[in-house]
């Protein structure tokens, strides 16, 4: 205990020099930490990259899936506190004279603190991107062709940490996250996204596979948290404390609690399993149009376009049993929209399309 408040106080020591000395990058660092929000990977990087090559966009969706979900469970056995309510509770510092730390409109988040989920989010996802782009390099054989795939691997891999780096300083910069925090968010996603290179069987996982590991996440999920409160351990005991240390109410958001990002993920990897196993899915993207450049580019404006529309579909928080289910329904619609409604739209018009021409 003693060693983790002296990790925490310097820490806290870290987070008073960032917001001292990068006042002038504010908004780069906010702006940072909403590039390494998990909720990007389902409405930009995966209608981006499936569309591009079907096997890394489904690899991206399990990936942050699998890796959220197993940063829930480590949120909970950690007990991981955030900086912006340790200051305010902790007995380290004499005489009450306890730091004062800014916060901002994103620092509120009400989930325990280790690791960070926007740490392990970008991480995994990057690193499959990262990944997918060398492996069209790697086959390259010719001495000139090695040398460019050197250049691109150096390349690609010092992009990939100085985004890494880019997320954990905002995140700590904004009080949300200890430095050690971030970091064993980063490496945590790693091994996820690495864990997934040497797993082919989730490219022809059916619709049942995909029900069943929902349902094992979701039970393991609920089951742990229920034996934990049983024994008269609450697994929210963080929510109080962000609802009682936050600077603005206003900035309080059910949308990032424990549960909410659960059954977010469990809505994704249900709404991609639903789309590739539809028979949308196998007309569009198995037919002869999936070759085309034109038809790739249009789905992916398509895809990007309608996603955005979800952005104002508000789901009310006033009930909280409905806002996961809303959420859930939403959150499926979301890959089901960009596996199989978009191309097979924009599939049906290059069709008609070309009729017409003929």
């Amino acid at each position: 205990s003693i060693k983790m408040d002296l990790l925490h106080s310097n820490g806290v020591l870290i987070i008073q020099h960032l917001q001292r000395d990068y006042r002038a990058y504010q908004d780069f660092l906010n702006f940072m930490s909403h590039v390494g929000d998990p909720r990007n990977i389902f409405s930009i990087y995966f209608p981006l990259w499936f569309q591009l090559n079907q096997v890394v966009g489904t690899k991206m969706i399990w990936v942050a899936v699998i890796g959220d979900w197993f940063n829930l469970i480590f949120k909970w056995i950690l007990f991981g506190h955030r900086p912006y309510w340790w200051v305010q509770e902790t007995m380290i510092y004499p005489n009450q004279s306890s730091p004062c730390l800014e916060q901002f409109p994103i620092t509120c988040e009400t989930g325990p603190g280790s690791p960070s989920g926007h740490a392990m989010g970008s991480s995994c996802v990057w690193y499959v991107m990262v990944t997918a782009a060398l492996s069209y390099t790697v086959r390259w054989k010719d001495k000139s062709a090695v040398t460019l795939h050197r250049l691109t691997w150096s390349f690609l891999w010092s992009i990939f940490w100085i985004i890494q780096i880019s997320v954990c300083i905002s995140r700590v910069f904004i009080a949300t996250h200890f430095p050690h925090q971030v970091i064993l968010g980063v490496f945590a996603g790693i091994l996820v996204a690495e864990a997934f290179e040497h797993t082919p069987a989730i490219q022809t996982a059916s619709l049942r596979m995909y029900i069943k590991t929902n349902l094992f996440l979701f039970i393991f999920a609920l089951g742990f948290y229920l034996v934990l409160k049983l024994l008269d351990i609450d697994l929210l005991w963080s929510v109080p404390k962000a609802k009682k240390w936050c600077a603005n109410p206003d900035w309080i958001n059910i949308d990032t609690t424990p549960f909410a990002g659960l059954v977010r993920n469990l809505g994704a990897l249900f709404g991609l399993g639903l789309g590739i196993n539809s028979k949308m899915f196998i007309t569009s993207c198995k037919g002869k149009n999936s070759c085309k450049i034109s038809f790739r580019i249009l789905c992916i404006a398509a895809s990007l376009a309608t996603l955005q529309l979800y952005n104002f579909v508000k789901i009310p928080t006033h009930t909280e049993y409905l806002f996961y289910i809303l959420s859930f329904c939403k959150s499926a619609a979301m890959p089901l929209t960009v596996v199989a409604l978009v191309p097979y739209c924009v599939h049906s018009l290059m069709r008609t399309t070309e009729k017409k021409l003929n």
